[in-house]
């Protein structure tokens, strides 16, 4: 039979035909969710919404005017503490920028030293005990001449009373108020001496106030000093990278600038000092070096140091005799103009750039808000706002 061989050579085909949900399983995606695992997950979200008592949680009260005035109150309060504890804590601050201005002034000091090879710790040690034995020169000039007219003056005062008690002017103030037994009166009173002692003990107060300004103002100024370049170095890791290497340059010269301007002032403020000890030694007035250190020192105040300390002397002056009051006065006035014109330009040319009004008007808005401290800071500021104007805000407008 011929059936067999052909039947043999040709399997029989034994594939059923595919139905169409077949072929619909076949072309989905191994990975799609299927019904069961939808009905699981909607079962899951409805088992856990039936385990809270008020349902789901809705979305945040983000645009409530209740939540929008609560936050803005808070704000607001925030800021009034801040206020509050930045005037609280002023003369902290004020001591903080003293410190830090003395530090940036006496770095290039510091600077010169280890360029002659002195190991900066060397170097800082040697500028520190020079203003420590600048304070202690001054205390030595000062307070002697003090304690000595306080002396003379407690001396004095019987001499004073019987001059006063045979003057024909108190006589008659006498007999017609009764001036002298009201002033008999306050003092045998028993509340004098409690009032004496309370301002003994407010005295006592300013006193050790001061010296503890002054120890903790050298302490913070040694402490800057010595830690200046890695305070730097830490505030310019706060700038982008992109920028650092402009901001560091800028950096630099508003530090250059305002070690420039302390240092010429300080130059300006010796010169006045030793021309005043020449002047004030050959005309013979008394105390002539405490009073030429006092002119040294005011004349470290912008615009009005000068005026102060040639007062103060010629006042001094005037009381020793009025000629040499008028003397001193003229010569002061003389200086004053020569310093203006001719020592100040000199000195100050390399340091700081700052046009003459906008000197002034920093100094007044200086002296304003933080006394004399603001008057000596706002010069080197107002030099750096000058030099952030001049490189980024003028290029950037020239650009637009």
């Amino acid at each position: 039979m011929s059936t067999g061989p052909a039947t043999a050579g040709k399997s029989p085909d034994t594939s059923v035909p595919a139905s169409p949900e077949a072929g619909t399983a076949a072309e989905e995606p191994a990975d799609a969710p299927t019904d069961e695992s939808t009905e699981k997950s909607t079962d899951e979200i409805t088992d856990e919404a039936a385990g809270q008592t008020y349902g789901l949680p809705g979305k945040a009260l983000a645009k409530s005017p209740f939540m929008f005035g609560l936050t803005a109150a808070l704000g607001v309060l925030t800021a009034i503490g801040l206020a509050d504890a930045m005037v609280s804590s002023r003369s902290v601050i004020v001591l903080v920028l003293v410190a830090l201005f003395l530090a940036v002034g006496l770095n290039p000091l510091v600077e010169a030293l280890v360029r002659r090879g002195l190991h900066r710790r060397w170097a800082i040690s040697i500028v520190f005990l020079g203003v420590i034995a600048f304070f202690a020169l001054f205390a030595l000039a000062i307070v002697p001449p003090v304690t000595q007219e306080i002396s003379d003056f407690v001396r004095a005062v019987p001499g004073y009373v019987t001059e006063l008690m045979g003057n024909p002017t108190i006589r008659q103030l006498d007999a017609e108020y009764g001036l002298l037994k009201q002033i008999s009166a306050y003092l045998t009173s028993p509340a004098l001496p409690s009032t004496i002692a309370g301002g003994i003990v407010g005295a006592g107060a300013v006193v050790f106030s001061a010296f503890f300004s002054g120890v903790s103002l050298l302490v913070l100024t040694l402490y800057f000093l010595g830690s200046l370049a890695s305070i730097k170095e830490y505030l310019l890791r706060l700038v982008p990278a992109t920028r650092r290497a402009r901001t560091r340059a800028m950096s630099d010269e508003v530090l250059d600038g305002i070690g420039g301007y302390v240092a010429g002032n300080v130059v300006i403020s010796v010169i006045a000092g030793v021309v005043s000890y020449a002047f004030l030694a050959i005309a013979g007035v008394r105390y002539a070096l405490a009073l030429a250190l006092v002119v040294a020192v005011t004349d470290l105040i912008p615009l009005v140091g000068a005026t102060i300390g040639a007062v103060l002397v010629s006042a001094v002056a005037l009381l020793q005799s009025v000629p040499l009051g008028i003397a001193c006065a003229v010569f002061f006035l003389v200086y004053q103009q020569i310093e203006n014109y001719v020592i100040y330009p000199r000195v100050m040319k390399r340091s700081v750039d700052v046009a003459p009004a906008v000197t002034v008007i920093a100094a007044l808005f200086g002296g304003t808000l933080l006394g004399i401290v603001g008057a000596l800071i706002a010069i080197p500021v107002a030099a750096a706002i000058a030099l952030i104007i001049r490189e980024v805000v003028v290029p950037r407008q020239a650009r637009v």
